[in-house]
């Protein structure tokens, strides 16, 4: 090892960080693998031509002799091979030679020397194979590590070990094992003789297996390479491109000894392996034949969560937002949230009374939020668990976007006090491409969390689908690779392994500020839910599953064989959890009432009363005063940072809102802009979201401004209105719909007090995100009694675009309203629209004029409760020049119109009038032109209803009274089994007790929403026009 040492100590290695900045320095000359060290073992003052001066010239003699040896003189050569072969300087050195005949000796002794350069090349070659082998450990090692408690599968499908790495004779039987030795080291992979195994080694800096020792043995080396990787912890990681991320992980797992507990936290292990273990077994005692999806196969999940939550708490987090899939859900509902008992219970009682509005929910889909002190670190914690539908994965991006809001209220902009943890299942987490979504949301600037814990509860099965079928990765996990995740697989069986792993995760995650990965590989002791057989499709493995010990009884015969504890301190241990539930069951039979509000996972403190019921039912006006429009309207057609350097098209654009300003009139982007403006005066936070909304798909928004001559430089000048307004979040999303809706959904989760919109590039891009529409947006008061104020803008209209970029799909958010269309409400009930907006599960609304988008939005958070709106913005209309509103129609004392009527010549003689047209939206816009080309003004009134649901019956009843000679029409420019005919039609029928028809003018049905080419789009336009305007059009059906 002397020669070793000497050679490293004058020829160190780069290191890896000293590597990569050679790399990215990009330099043309060859990367030299060595750098020159001055540490000569001699004093210098023995070697004269050492000296300060002559030093400089002996390094640039070495790089030279590195380049080639055959660049230096001969003496340099021998030199140099000589100190590489471990001779000191002063024998290293050989003098020129002379004339006389004493020099052959000389001679004699450098071929001697030189003769010794293969033993250092062996010796360098051997160095190098134990470091490509501990290279090997760390990059492939969890493929051979014990990961599955049945023993029956390989936790990445494959059953091979791979080609460089040794592995130990748990996998391999003892003949195989020496035989794969042989290949490895006897002249084969590595290189290496079997005598080598008991040679002593320099260990690399890039591992941590000495501990304090640079040098071991080979045989230790491998020993220690295969505790570290190959026993009940797999870690992948060595993709992560990141060096300090790499050494950190390294140190994590490789140091020996790390993974230690005390006596005492083996003791808090085990009592919370009882209340998990024998809060199921409880369960099922009492309950045999309902469906709870259990966690047994994997108690271990709660311990874990608890140690994520305790390590997290230590480190200095207070609010833990949780989403997990239903299995094992009423287990950390009761033992990590630490719902009470007997609400639980309750919940399986059949017949326990619903005293909440909506349909409620299943137990397994409830959620809860919870405050308390963590008895670990002593801190106050808080914890939500957010609600959620079958749809595995769904919450996600929900809980993505409620943490991130959270965060956002309280000022933590590196996430140290608010975090995630998703739960996940193996066959979702691999087969749903949400969490592929999810996972690119993780590290955008307004989107990241700064780290999620994401558990996988790995029970390798999916229903009844073996994963070898489910999906083409090795492990379920790999998703995660995409963002240079962590994952760190474990043996749920081996409790304490799974209890430093979640360690680590968490001081992970609270260093990096990164995602992680913890793949809790497990079993299912039952079908998918507890009346299933799964010994139809899983004979083998159920088989075994029968057998298998429970891991709580394991982990107590382990502990009562260390001493740590003793059998009947175990035996107090279950019957004192035990009894808490026999007492909780006992007072569950009290509960007579289901309140799902108690079930709450996102409460809003002093926006309701006490109750949980509106403060009012009233909406002040929308409307502003003037110079509050005329201040926004300014700062909006104006660039407020000085030395900023704007595009010359969007000076016109700026210089055309100006104009409009002076005039006091506003399009819709400055409609939109002052309601965004003046809810940030008051306090309101403004968060818009979605693909290309910076600008806006159209160009007509522009809120970010881009300077011209310096790169990254923007500006927001809706952020420049007020001195102490709100904040306003403008930001461009990833190419996802269904993630992005969902992060908004769970952003607009956490506070009554922000408008949080999501705006589609086009319309039917919604149909990207409908499992977050259909299973959150429209039925989550109902299901959870969780109200949202989410709006959505789906840009919509037929404007010969194609199928693909005209239709919002009206008539899906439509058919999904709970109104009746058959049952004509109270008309004369106080407040009738707004306990029609209360009743409703969301609004639609189809906005004909910039003033009145203006007013919808405002609405939206001044009224005393909040309900998702679905807007159906325009396209066309954007520059539409009668697509303007006046100032006059936004001031004080001025609401959004539900309903805007005829205010031309047909209203001033409605006896004359023989058609009233009822529309939506930019159709209007065709209708009046039409109607004036055919100067039929007088005879055909046109109403517009611009919110249709709730429908506005009271205001529809009006303007049909007010025609009574006339013939009611809908009009749309939608097909005809799309739009909005098949919701209007039945109400408009109610409004006037069926007197009358309603008859339609539009397209005729199909398939697609439109057609691809502009000619046909004109001549069905024509089509329906004359339709409308053709007072003889329904004779014959009449």
């Amino acid at each position: 090892m002397f020669h070793l040492r000497t050679c490293a100590a004058k020829l160190r290695p780069l290191t890896a960080s000293q590597t990569v900045k050679t790399f990215s320095q990009n330099k043309p000359a060859a990367i030299r693998t060595f750098q020159q060290i001055r540490c000569y073992s001699a004093p210098v003052a023995a070697e004269p031509f050492l000296s300060g001066t002559s030093s400089n010239y002996v390094e640039e003699m070495y790089c030279a002799w590195l380049e080639n040896p055959k660049s230096v003189h001969k003496s340099w050569d021998i030199f140099f091979r000589n100190t590489n072969a471990g001779a000191p300087p002063g024998t290293a050195y050989q003098s020129p030679l002379s004339l006389s005949r004493s020099s052959l000796a000389t001679v004699a002794h450098a071929q001697s020397l030189m003769e010794a350069q293969p033993n250092v090349d062996k010796l360098v070659e051997d160095h190098l194979a134990v470091q490509s082998l501990i290279r090997a450990y760390q990059i492939r090692g969890h493929h051979v590590a014990q990961l599955d408690p049945l023993g029956i599968l390989d936790a990445d499908l494959d059953s091979s070990v791979p080609a460089d790495i040794i592995s130990s004779t748990d996998k391999l039987d003892l003949a195989v094992f020496k035989e794969r030795l042989r290949m490895l080291t006897v002249g084969g992979f590595y290189g290496l003789d079997e005598s080598d195994l008991d040679k002593v080694f320099h260990l690399p800096t890039t591992t941590f297996i000495g501990g304090p020792e640079s040098a071991l043995p080979l045989r230790e080396i491998i020993r220690r390479l295969e505790m570290a990787y190959c026993q009940h912890i797999g870690v992948e990681f060595m993709f992560i491109n990141d060096l300090e991320q790499c050494q950190w992980i390294r140190q994590k797992f490789e140091t020996p000894g790390i993974m230690q507990f005390t006596n005492e936290e083996k003791r808090t292990l085990l009592a919370r392996l009882v209340r998990s273990t024998r809060f199921e077994e409880f369960l099922q005692r009492k309950w045999s034949s309902e469906k709870r999806f259990g966690l047994e196969g994997c108690e271990v999940l709660i311990p874990a969560l608890k140690t994520i939550i305790d390590k997290s708490s230590e480190n200095g987090v207070d609010y833990v937002i949780m989403g997990m899939p239903h299995r094992g859900r009423l287990n950390v509902l009761a033992n990590v949230i630490r719902k009470e008992l007997e609400q639980i219970f309750c919940q399986f009682d059949s017949k326990l009374e619903a005293a909440d509005e909506g349909s409620g929910d299943m137990k397994y889909h409830l959620g809860m939020y919870h405050r308390r002190i963590n008895r670990v670190t002593d801190r106050n914690i808080t914890l939500s668990l957010v609600a959620n539908p079958s749809h595995l994965e769904a919450a996600d991006p929900v809980v993505m976007g409620k943490t991130k809001a959270e965060q956002f209220y309280c000022g933590d902009t590196e996430g140290k006090k608010v975090m995630s943890i998703l739960l996940h299942g193996d066959a979702a987490f691999a087969g749903q491409g949400i969490v592929y979504e999810t996972f690119h949301l993780s590290d955008l600037p307004s989107y990241t969390t700064h780290g999620t814990v994401h558990v996988v509860v790995n029970n390798q099965i999916g229903f009844t689908t073996d994963p070898r079928m489910a999906r083409s990765s090795p492990y379920p996990t790999d998703v995660a690779r995409v963002v240079n995740a962590p994952i760190f697989h474990v043996n749920s069986d081996d409790p304490e392994a799974v209890m430093y792993v979640c360690k680590v995760a968490a001081e992970w995650r609270s260093t990096f500020h990164k995602d992680v990965v913890v793949d809790l590989v497990c079993y299912r002791r039952n079908g998918h839910n507890e009346m299933d057989e799964p010994m139809f499709t899983q004979p083998l493995m159920y088989k075994q599953i029968r057998k298998q010990k429970p891991v709580l009884q394991k982990y107590a015969e382990l502990l009562v064989s260390q001493g740590v504890v003793n059998q009947p301190e175990y035996e107090e241990e279950i019957s004192k959890y035990d009894k808490i539930c026999e007492e909780a069951f006992t007072r569950s039979k009290d509960e007579k009432i289901l309140h799902i509000k108690h079930w709450l996972d996102s409460p809003w403190p002093g926006f309701f009363t006490l109750d949980g019921q509106p403060r009012s039912m009233t909406c002040p006006s929308t409307g502003l005063e003037e110079d509050v429009l005329t201040h926004i309207g300014n700062v909006a057609s104006s660039v407020p940072v000085e030395n900023f350097t704007i595009h010359g098209g969007l000076s016109r654009i700026l210089k055309t809102r100006k104009e409009l300003v002076t005039n006091r009139t506003v399009d819709w982007a400055l409609a939109e802009y002052m309601a965004f403006g003046s809810l940030l005066k008051e306090g309101i936070h403004v968060r818009l979201s979605g693909q290309d909304v910076e600008r806006g798909t159209f160009s007509h928004r522009h809120h970010v401004l881009h300077d011209q001559n310096v790169d990254k430089r923007t500006c927001i000048p809706m952020n420049h209105l007020w001195p102490n307004q709100a904040p306003y979040t403008v930001c461009n999303s990833s190419l996802s719909e269904y993630g992005v809706l969902g992060f908004e959904l769970g952003f607009a989760m956490a506070s009554p007090n922000a408008l949080v919109l999501w705006e589609a590039q086009f319309g039917d891009f919604n149909n990207m995100a409908q499992c977050i529409i259909d299973q959150f947006i429209c039925p989550g008061q109902a299901k959870w009694v969780r109200q949202n104020g989410i709006v959505l803008l789906l840009p919509h209209g037929m404007e010969g675009m194609g199928p693909e970029h005209s239709s919002a799909r009206p008539e899906r958010f439509l058919q999904m309203c709970n109104d009746d269309p058959d049952v004509l409400p109270d008309l004369q009930e106080d407040n009738f629209d707004i306990n029609q907006l209360y009743d409703c599960n969301w609004i639609v609304v189809n906005c004909s004029t910039p003033g009145n988008f203006f007013h919808v939005l405002r609405r939206q958070i001044l009224l005393p409760f909040r309900k998702p709106l679905i807007v159906f913005t325009p396209k066309s209309l954007l520059r539409h020049p009668e697509a303007r509103t006046s100032f006059d129609e936004m001031l004080l004392g001025t609401h959004f119109q539900r309903v805007i009527p005829e205010d031309g010549p047909a209203a001033q003689n409605p006896d004359k009038v023989k058609r009233l047209l009822f529309c939506t939206g930019k159709v209007y816009y065709d209708l009046t032109r039409e109607r004036k080309a055919r100067d039929m003004a007088e005879q055909v009134a046109i109403t517009r209803i611009e919110q249709l649901s709730p429908f506005p019956f009271d205001l529809l009843l009006k303007e049909a009274q007010k025609y009574p000679n006339a013939e009611l029409a809908w009009c749309q420019e939608e097909h005809k089994n799309q739009g909005y005919y098949d919701y209007v039609k039945p109400r408009l029928r109610t409004t006037i007790d069926r007197a009358k028809p309603v008859w339609y003018a539009g397209r005729d049905p199909a398939a697609a929403p439109a057609t691809g080419n502009k000619k046909t789009h004109l001549t069905e336009l024509q089509r329906f026009l004359d339709t409308a305007f053709d007072l003889d059009a329904f004779k014959k059906f009449s």
